[in-house]
């Protein structure tokens, strides 16, 4: 590596490695966002809400922007990747796990209860948010609020959509809700759904609890109900609605007898 590129270490992971040449960082696994991940670029600058002014997932990204975390609130950061610094240790209170490959959840588990007692919103990364933080986030679920893993994992997975835990970690969880509940079995009831704000709701034709009751439309087909077409017959005699073809003979031959008929014969002119 060249001196210049010694004397600049990455300015979001702080290790040395080609960041703007797309290079993965040898210590941590840091690299720029590829093609794909420039889109939602923006959108992945807040971390993600796991429970309201508490408890926030993220990556090392996220954990690199002090000023965004401090619009949230943010006081506390648990950081489950050993290889990652700690950025902003004057503004922030850190708890670093010292495993790189087994995820000491008793030990993360304790520092996150402690923040809920403090009342101390704290953010809970490893450097991609999609592996190791969020198992550490599942297993706090499964521990103070009593829920087994598939629940934890689907509250986890409905607030972040890019979790991908590997089959090792997942492993680990399952092992740890043994030692929890003694068992893997989740008969346990399933947890309440809240949809997004502002999203649109559809029903598919079923009525909610405040719809206005429907106006009853008019059957046509149902056995007992009147028809349009059986209405009462109006009293009027055929002869008002004779027309020339259907008049008769009689009534032709006094016409044309009639010196004062107003018609005149076409013969006559």
């Amino acid at each position: 590596m060249r001196k210049r590129e010694r004397e600049n270490p990455c300015g979001v992971c702080g290790h040395y490695h080609k960041y703007e040449e797309g290079e993965v960082c040898g210590v941590c696994g840091h690299r720029a966002p590829v093609s794909s991940d420039k889109a939602s670029l923006q959108v992945s600058a807040f971390p993600s809400v796991i429970l309201p002014d508490f408890l926030y997932l993220g990556s090392y990204d996220n954990a690199s922007r002090s000023e965004l975390l401090k619009t949230q609130g943010i006081t506390r950061v648990l950081n489950t990747v050993p290889a990652c610094q700690n950025l902003y240790k004057n503004s922030f209170t850190y708890h670093c796990l010292q495993d790189g490959k087994n995820l000491q959840f008793d030990d993360a588990i304790q520092f996150l209860e402690q923040c809920e007692r403090d009342k101390a919103p704290v953010l809970v990364h490893c450097m991609s948010g999609k592996n190791r933080s969020p198992a550490i986030v599942i297993a706090y679920l499964m521990k103070s609020r009593g829920w087994r893993l598939p629940q934890s994992y689907q509250w986890v997975k409905e607030r972040r959509s890019s979790v991908e835990l590997s089959q090792a970690v997942y492993q680990q969880l399952q092992e740890y809700e043994q030692k929890i509940f003694g068992s893997s079995d989740s008969s346990n009831p399933p947890l309440p759904t809240f949809p997004p704000a502002g999203a649109p709701s559809f029903n598919f034709g079923f009525l909610k609890a405040n719809d206005p009751v429907p106006v009853p439309i008019p059957a046509f087909n149902n056995i007992g109900a009147t028809s349009i077409f059986a209405r009462t017959p109006l009293e009027v005699p055929p002869h008002e609605f004779t027309f020339g073809a259907g008049q008769t003979q009689k009534s032709v031959s006094e016409s044309l007898a009639n010196p004062s008929c107003t018609d005149i014969p076409m013969d006559s002119t």
